[in-house]
Order: C-alpha cells, then sequence, then structure tokens
C-alpha cells in the first residue's frame, strides 16, 4: 500500500511542464511530481523484488499514475522522469538495467536470501515505452547534483557525496565534471576493500568489500547473533554503554573513515557529503568518528577536507531524482 507524507518545496520556474522524480533503493521506492507548485503528491513503497524482472518498472509506472493522481496532475502532463536509483548499471541495447545487489538475486545466490533469481531488473527500457524522456543514473549522482545544487555542496569543484543506507552509494565531483564512466557506474566504492574479511557476503556476490561489511543489511546478517537485529538497536546499545556495541560501531567506522580517506586521497576533494539511514539517524555519533579518519592523516591531501551531513537531509532522496530533470 502506497503511503504520502509531505516534500519540502522545490519549485520549478513558471510554465515549466511537471517532471516526475523516482528514487529506488533497495528497500524502497518512492515517487514524486514537481511543478510550478512545488515538489508534491509522494508516494513510498517497498521495493519490488517478486515476480518477473521487470517488476521494478511496472511498480514506478504504477506509482507515477498514483503520485499524478495525488497533486491532480494528468500523466500525460508528465514531460519527463528523472530516475535516481542504486546500481550497478548494465547496458543492454543502449538502455540501462540494474544489477543492484539488494535487488536481483541472481549475483551472489540464495545465500542472500533475495525472494528472486534476477540477474539484473529491467529499468529504463519500460519506462521510456511509457515516458519518452527518461533520464536514469545512479543515486549517487543525483544526489551529488542535488547536494551541487541546493545542498552542502554549492560552489565545489572537487567533491562527493556519500549514502550509508541500505547499501552505499557514491557520487564524484573532480574539477566540476561529474564522473560516470563506461556504464554509468563511476563511484562505486561500496564495493572496494579495505580490510580483510572472509565471512561478509555482499548481495555483489563479494565477500568482505566495504557494503558487505557496514551497509545497513550487513548488520544483523553479521552481528544478529549478538542481539542486534537492526541497525537502531546497535545504536541504541552503544549510546547506553554497551561496550560491545561500541566496538562493532567503532570497527564499521574503520571501514568507513578508511573508505573517505581513500576517496580524499584519490581524488583531491574538498567537501563530502553524507547522507542515507544509518548516517542520518545517528550522524551525532558517527560524524566525529569518520572525520577522525582524515584529521592530521597526511596533511598535504587532508586538510581543510570537510565530512558533513547531506544538506538536503532525508529529502536528499527526492532532490536527487528532481536535479536530473529540472532545467
Amino acid at each position: 500500500m502506497a503511503t504520502t507524507t509531505s516534500t519540502p518545496i522545490v519549485q520549478l520556474p513558471a510554465g515549466c511542464p511537471p517532471v516526475a522524480c523516482v528514487d529506488i533503493g533497495g528497500t524502497k521506492v518512492a515517487v514524486n511530481v514537481a511543478d510550478a507548485q512545488g515538489v508534491r503528491g509522494k508516494v513510498s513503497e517497498p521495493t519490488a523484488k517478486v515476480g518477473n524482472n521487470d517488476a521494478l518498472a511496472q511498480q514506478i509506472i504504477r506509482m507515477i499514475g498514483e503520485s499524478c493522481a495525488l497533486a491532480g496532475i494528468a500523466v500525460a502532463e508528465i514531460s519527463a522522469v528523472g530516475v535516481a536509483t542504486c546500481g550497478p548499471f548494465v547496458i543492454n541495447q543502449g538502455m540501462v538495467e540494474l544489477a543492484g545487489p539488494n535487488i536481483c538475486g541472481g549475483l551472489a545466490g540464495k545465500a542472500r536470501g533475495l525472494p528472486n533469481d534476477w540477474a539484473t531488473a529491467l529499468l529504463e527500457a519500460p519506462l521510456k515505452a511509457v515516458f519518452p524522456n527518461v533520464r536514469v543514473e545512479n543515486d549517487g549522482v543525483g544526489a551529488l547534483e542535488a547536494e551541487r545544487r541546493w545542498g552542502a555542496l554549492q560552489g565545489l569543484d572537487n567533491c562527493a557525496y556519500v549514502t550509508w543506507s541500505t547499501g552505499i552509494g557514491m557520487g564524484l565531483c573532480v574539477d566540476g565534471h561529474i564522473l560516470r564512466g563506461k556504464n554509468g557506474n563511476a563511484g562505486h566504492a561500496g564495493h572496494t576493500f579495505v580490510i580483510s574479511n572472509d565471512d561478509a557476503l555482499c548481495g555483489c556476490g563479494l565477500v568482505g568489500d566495504v557494503e558487505g561489511l557496514v551497509a545497513g543489511n550487513a548488520i544483523p546478517r553479521r552481528f544478529g547473533k549478538d542481539g542486534f537485529a537492526d541497525a537502531a538497536m546497535l545504536f541504541i546499545a552503544a549510546r547506553a554503554g554497551n561496550t560491545d556495541a561500541v566496538a562493532i560501531i567503532d570497527g564499521l567506522c574503520e571501514v568507513m573513515g578508511r573508505t573517505l580517506f581513500n576517496m580524499v586521497a584519490t581524488l583531491d576533494l574538498q567537501r563530502i557529503s553524507v547522507g542515507g539511514s544509518v548516517f542520518w539517524h545517528n550522524r551525532d555519533y558517527l560524524l566525529p568518528k569518520l572525520q577522525a579518519y582524515l584529521q592530521g592523516k597526511l596533511p598535504a591531501l587532508t586538510q581543510g577536507v570537510d565530512i558533513v551531513p547531506a544538506g538536503l537531509g532525508e529529502q536528499v532522496g527526492d532532490y536527487a531524482a528532481l536535479a536530473l530533470v529540472v532545467p
């Protein structure tokens, strides 16, 4: 069942036709429409993961219709659809398909427990059959564009957006150019390695990568046996002084902190904006720990570099899709 919530208003220029904004994550899909009256008609549902591998695309088409109905806009008026989605992408006949490790069960197999055997989820082709003007980008890229336009990365030419959520995603900007790569997959540092581990299975099939170690859905898989069934329970325990929980979070921050340091050292960044549910709901606890992995380490590269909370907060996903299609 779709649910509706309010979204902060960003108005399109007067006379600009309505656009649809789609935010696809491993846990949920959210859709808004936007026009000169603002961003509205938000609907959100769990991400479709059963049925044929076009189930996600069909879910999005239906949800755009529901969003339009809530906003009082005819579907035929939608001039463009911006899709900010978790990746990676596979390009098939020029169209984006998703090989998302938290959506496609055919990547890591039954050990990950996803209820399908998809190698990819169809996305761009089904959407373009209904909406001719569709732009699909990695959600890290969309969030980066949004943070550079309206959030914490305004005015910066060398910066990154990082999401610490169900998965780990990134958008990268160097010398004012957003990096995309041959298939739009630049920024997938969540599938890199920073420590040795041989039991943290990621949905992509790798063992011991950053996402397999610290993503929101990795916490119950790795630490459920210790009594931490989800990230919320882990952080509640740590704040209450549970030494086991504190040690686990310190380990998570070591992985993420090293990842952020590697990004700064590789790309010579000025600032990293961080969002996503795991980080955002615990940003007061996590931010000083992450900042410590930069402070005083190789000052020629790290001095003056900031790690900051996303300026758009919990709405960064909504704005990410909008940034892809706003003139």
